[in-house]
């Protein structure tokens, strides 16, 4: 780790900035130390990697997950082409057409989420130029030693930490894109995952995520009952409900088989924003926001049928009609106190 890269990471509890201390005196690079918040929060940097995992004692989920990875990372890396090989695939194909949907540039800044293995990594790394820098995450020291093994042969600006997804150790609004494929699935807050993810992105950054999910129309298939048997995670559903507001052109699509879901979007600003101040024509009138934050308790059955025929007596809409009446009502019970 460079001593330039504290300035990379922020507390993923507070989001404040980190403080490097340490007893090496290298100008340069540091192997060991430790990284500290305001609020008194201490991460340990060991083998040049800072370790940002919080809470310290991870859920059982999330000790569990990380403990299968790092006792696995070896066999994983070595049999993973066999998840393509199965579904008739081309791996190196399939993985570049997913980083297709970031829209790199030379120059992009990525972060990658759940990096493993550093498969897809490798491909992003080739992507970026001298201007580009590629940031990689992981909950297993196990899987990241194997990307770094991958990614430091290239020369372009990197840095690896271990933390948790839902507590991204990044400052907000710092990177053109964001991939995380093969881990979402087993994140223990899938929705908050995300919402770091739109966090630590610009807007207009692109985000592409994926994982298992047998799709609704195959589930009943020997098709899915084969595959279901070795891995329950096939069971899981696509998290389309866990997907934040600020999600843009949105595209899902089933992938590897047609057992994989690939979701893409672009970072926006908060909810969607609409015109819904025009008034719409016709007999109930009113705009789309009246409708909505103008709603008044209900009336009995006849005071409905007698509202209507003063409308259409009057030749406006049911919307000028009530407000005209009910401001005139408000106003004159107002002013008689």
């Amino acid at each position: 780790m460079k001593k330039e890269e504290t300035e990379y990471y922020k507390c993923p509890v507070c989001h404040g900035s980190l403080r490097l201390e340490t007893d090496e005196s290298s100008t340069d690079s540091i192997e060991n130390g430790t990284l500290h918040c305001s609020q008194n929060s201490v991460f340990p940097v060991r083998k040049g990697v800072p370790n940002f995992i919080y809470p310290k004692k991870l859920s059982l989920h999330d000790s569990t997950v990380r403990d299968f990875y790092d006792g696995r990372a070896e066999a994983y890396d070595k049999n993973l082409h066999l998840t393509f090989k199965t579904h008739g695939e081309d791996e190196v194909t399939l993985r570049n057409f997913f980083i297709d949907q970031l829209e790199l540039t030379p120059s992009s800044s990525v972060l990658e989420v759940a990096c493993g293995t550093g498969r897809d990594s490798e491909i992003i790394s080739k992507r970026l130029g001298a201007g580009g820098s590629l940031f990689l995450q992981d909950i297993s020291q196990h899987m990241l030693e194997h990307c770094q093994e991958k990614i430091d042969k290239y020369s372009i600006r990197r840095s690896f930490c271990l933390s948790n997804a839902c507590f991204l150790p990044y400052p907000d609004n710092t990177f053109d894109a964001l991939y995380s494929f093969g881990g979402l699935g087993e994140f223990s807050d899938i929705k908050g995952s995300l919402a770091e993810m739109v966090r630590v992105c610009k807007v207009g950054a692109k985000i592409v995520v994926g994982d298992e999910s047998m799709p609704p129309w195959l589930r009943d298939t020997d098709y899915a009952k084969i595959l279901t048997t070795t891995n329950k995670q096939f069971l899981a559903d696509v998290p389309l409900k866990e997907i934040p507001v600020e999600a843009r052109e949105v595209c899902l699509r089933w992938v590897i088989g047609g057992v994989f879901y690939l979701i893409n979007f672009r970072v926006g600003e908060g909810e969607p924003k609409g015109n819904f101040d025009f008034v719409i024509p016709g007999i109930k009138g009113g705009t789309l926001r009246t409708r909505y934050e103008g709603q008044l308790e209900g009336v009995t059955p006849e005071t409905k049928r007698m509202a209507q025929d003063a409308r259409e007596r009057r030749k406006v809409s049911m919307h000028e009609w009530l407000d005209d009446v009910v401001r005139k009502a408000a106003k004159h019970d107002l002013d008689e106190k």
